[in-house]
């Protein structure tokens, strides 16, 4: 007997959760045995693969020229930056506190669609960002003033450059699905990190082998298999829990990164991530009687570049 709680669109929820999460600590393995170039690289060329495979099963179209130079944007942002900055970062800045960082990249996404393309800025957006961004500052000063390092305003701009993603995706949303727009995005996005190229063949002719699966595992799992699991549970699910379950990745990422790296979060850490989260679920509240579109901006694309 199915219950509420092991139907298959919960499942794919948290299962979306889950790997999300696990996302950040396999980049602190990956990255370690690989460098940044190259799991960068594979990470996104293993992702394509496996999307661009799937895309004639999943009904996936071709896309249309006029939209050619916003999917190159997404790319190059949400896909090829973003993972350069992240991987960056998480060099020296431990998987849970990155998560927390870039738990902030919808604060970007709603000012620039409040900006450029005439969505509202509520009084919530206001209030959310700025409690949003506290927050933020709050998990970068956890080893005090000497805590704000290079390291942390590299995490911080991947969740700028996540943020122009989310930002970016919104027109092709109205025209394409949110597997299409992700397949697009990562395709180009491998076509702009070609010139890591040279660097991966170097790295992965010595790379250990936890690097390697590390780097297999972004981007078959986090990357392409959460993409379509994605799609499915959000079809399938009222927008508010869909939106909800966004904002267990962080917490999730904590636990994953104890089990699997050790790494303990100090308590002023979580704190601010708190603080961050809470700004972000004050932004996406809308007032009464305000109808809620399937195709909302930080809901449909708050995972993209993951």
């Amino acid at each position: 007997m199915t219950t509420r709680f092991t139907s298959p669109r919960i499942l794919a929820l948290a299962g979306t959760v889950v790997l999300w999460a696990s996302a950040f600590p396999a980049i602190r393995v990956g990255v370690d045995g690989l460098g940044l170039a190259a799991l960068s690289f594979l990470r996104l060329s293993v992702a394509s693969i496996a999307l661009v495979a799937v895309a004639p099963f999943a009904g996936v179209r071709l896309p249309h020229r006029r939209d050619l130079p916003l999917i190159a944007l997404c790319g190059l942002t949400g896909m090829t930056t973003y993972q350069v900055l992240l991987n960056w970062g998480e060099i020296h800045v431990e998987a849970g506190t990155a998560s927390l960082l870039i738990a902030v990249a919808p604060v970007f996404s709603v000012l620039l669609a409040g900006t450029f393309l005439d969505e509202p800025l509520t009084h919530n957006v206001v209030i959310g960002s700025v409690v949003a961004v506290a927050g933020t500052a709050v998990v970068t000063l956890t080893d005090g003033l000497s805590g704000f390092t290079a390291a942390a305003l590299v995490v911080l701009a991947a969740a700028v450059v996540q943020g122009t993603y989310h930002f970016a995706t919104k027109p092709l949303l109205l025209r394409c699905t949110g597997l299409e727009v992700a397949t697009y995005a990562m395709v180009a996005g491998t076509f702009f990190a070609l010139p890591l190229l040279p660097a991966t063949i170097r790295a992965t002719a010595h790379a250990p082998a936890d690097a390697l699966l590390s780097a297999v595992f972004l981007g078959l799992l986090p990357s392409a298999l959460g993409f379509v699991i994605w799609g499915y549970a959000v079809a399938r699910l009222p927008l508010a829990a869909s939106t909800a379950a966004l904002y267990l990745v962080p917490p999730v990422t904590l636990v994953v990164s104890f089990a699997w790296l050790g790494e303990v979060p100090h308590v002023i850490e979580l704190a601010g991530g708190a603080i961050t989260v809470a700004g972000v679920v004050l932004i996406n509240r809308r007032r009464s009687g305000v109808p809620q579109d399937g195709r909302d901006l930080t809901l449909r694309t708050a995972a993209a570049g993951r």
